[in-house]
């Protein structure tokens, strides 16, 4: 895969809590971003953040319910520099609620988002990957995909799929030397998570603060403490991390 400051990497949900995070984190080793989201804006001001500070780093804003979208971003990444190394399908979104309570809508978007999207992405750049002689993907899982919690029915569903998903994924490319892995956050201090509260009439600084009670190690994570394993699973020094689910929880189980 070359050397580590010559890497390119794609995120998507770049200029959300975890993916920021791990456009610092990746621009500090030197790696060159492709950065996705959907805002074109907010895409924008990120990769001028990125370049002001020295690093390499591209927009590719986009719609990920949008089938095309998902087809052609890896081979566009490819065209604008010459490889990719590294996929983080980060991107995201979570409705809640019973199975009475979720519409179509929530389930169309929950599924095309969280699960159609990775598809889609892999698979087109599995083909890249190979020909190139390998390459690291992490998948954006959750805990909750893997233990799932009370009244989370669609999330819980689209993480579980993304979870057996990865797992078959690197089952069946570690013998082209593509790493296929997925992270699985519990709790994370985001605007997702900030937001949800919001949404449910609790203060988030006050709802966090309980949160932080129920955990072993004293609080939820930082996007910094997610985005830290991520870039691990996608370095060198995890080459024999394959179709793994690697809970990054502070010792939390779901209850």
């Amino acid at each position: 895969m070359g050397d580590e400051m010559t890497k390119v990497a794609l995120i998507t949900g770049a200029c959300g809590g975890i993916g920021r995070a791990l456009v610092y984190k990746y621009a500090s080793q030197g790696i060159s971003l492709a950065i996705a989201d959907k805002s074109l804006n907010e895409v924008t001001i990120l990769v001028d953040e990125v370049v002001s500070k020295g690093g390499t780093a591209k927009a590719f804003s986009g719609d990920l319910t949008k089938k095309s979208y998902c087809d052609n971003l890896p081979n566009v990444v490819k065209q604008e520099f010459g490889r990719i190394d590294i996929i983080v399908n980060n991107a995201g979104l979570m409705r809640r609620g019973a199975i009475t309570d979720t519409s179509d809508k929530d389930y169309n978007l929950s599924m095309s988002v969280n699960v159609e999207a990775p598809f889609r992405i892999v698979r087109a750049a599995i083909p890249l990957m190979a020909e190139a002689g390998g390459g690291a993907i992490v998948n954006t899982s959750s805990c909750w995909g893997i233990n799932p919690g009370p009244n989370h029915l669609i999330y819980c569903t689209t993480k579980a799929a993304l979870a057996a998903m990865t797992q078959c994924l690197g089952r069946d490319h570690a013998h082209q030397n593509i790493r296929i892995n997925a992270v699985c956050p519990n709790e994370v201090n985001t605007s997702m998570l900030r937001t949800g509260f919001e949404i449910r009439g609790l203060n988030p600084d006050a709802a966090i603060n309980e949160l932080n009670k129920s955990v072993p190690l004293g609080h939820i994570a930082e996007p910094e403490e997610i985005a830290n394993v991520i870039a691990f699973l996608t370095s060198d020094d995890a080459g024999y991390i394959c179709g793994s689910l690697v809970e990054v929880n502070g010792g939390k189980a779901v209850y």
